[in-house]
């Protein structure tokens, strides 16, 4: 529990950096958009992600596992790129959460993102505790 704690805050962050350093990234907090407001809607959109990313990521990464070697792995951020738009989507439904200005602003975030959660996952690991248990 503690892991999924940590990673969630991880990408929270990360995210947060993200829509700091895109421009064409944001995130529209729900209700009027105070502090604890937009920690919950970061919060919220980290916790999307990971399922996202767990379940449709995990899904495509083995399907295309033959064009990420053809492609020696250029595939990935596209596949992270279209990832991140789908949160966009998901959290759309619900009036808020991440919005992208476009194709190429996706796969900036999506690089950004990814180069910001390993980082930052690298830092709180020790967090987390052993990886055994």
């Amino acid at each position: 529990m503690r892991r999924f704690l940590v990673s969630l805050v991880a990408n929270a962050i990360a995210l947060w950096l993200t829509t700091l350093i895109v421009a064409g990234v944001k995130i529209d907090a729900f209700g009027d958009g105070g502090v604890f407001e937009t920690i919950v809607t970061y919060l919220f959109v980290a916790f999307v992600f990971g399922l996202v990313n767990g379940i449709i990521g995990s899904i495509i990464r083995v399907v295309a596992f033959p064009l990420y070697i053809l492609t020696l792995g250029i595939l990935a951020l596209f596949v992270n790129a279209l990832l991140l738009w789908l949160v966009s989507v998901v959290t759309g439904w619900f009036g808020f959460g991440l919005t992208v200005a476009g194709f190429w602003w996706t796969v900036l975030g999506a690089l950004v993102l990814a180069i910001l959660s390993a980082i930052i996952g690298a830092i709180l690991r020790p967090l987390a505790g052993r990886k055994g248990r």
